[in-house]
């Protein structure tokens, strides 16, 4: 009988660690996916972005960035279509602002430059027309891969 005792409080072990190890396994996978990279899928080319979703993340933007690659990016998301304003405050090099509104392109900004010092006046971009997204990617980019008004985005990991 005592064997049988035995048994049955190995088995409880075993099944209660293998619970355990499923748990902790499902939320590794969780954590995983939830650090998935935001990209943005245009035209075959992929931008890998960093996600400005709240309003001192839209303030700093790129801002405090030196440069960035030819396949990233920053993606600002708006809570609804807006004509939002943009303008390159404490930016350390030139970018492609690209508007969006649901899955299209509504309007460009080729090469958006820095200011030249701090003390001129900062040029203020806005869209032809309200957009809910915002994607700033490397000046010259939107050319190289005919990036346009009317133009089918993908968003994927948002």
């Amino acid at each position: 009988m005592q064997n049988f005792i035995n048994l049955v409080k190995n088995n409880i072990r075993l099944l209660v660690g293998g619970i355990v190890v499923g748990f902790l396994g499902i939320l590794l996978v969780l954590f995983i996916l939830s650090k998935q990279t935001t990209k943005v899928l245009v035209n075959d080319q992929s931008f890998s972005v960093s996600v400005a979703k709240t309003e001192k993340e839209k303030q700093i933007g790129l801002s405090k960035t030196t440069e960035i690659n030819e396949n990233q990016g920053m993606l600002f998301i708006f809570d609804e279509p807006d004509y939002y304003s943009f303008w390159m405050k404490d930016m350390k090099f030139p970018i492609d602002i690209i508007y969006i509104n649901g899955d299209k392109i509504v309007t460009v900004i080729d090469n958006a430059k820095p200011p030249v010092n701090g003390d001129g006046v900062l040029e203020v971009y806005q869209p032809e027309d309200q957009s809910d997204k915002v994607l700033e990617i490397s000046a010259g980019l939107a050319k190289k891969y005919n990036i346009k008004k009317g133009t089918t985005i993908k968003i994927e990991n948002l």
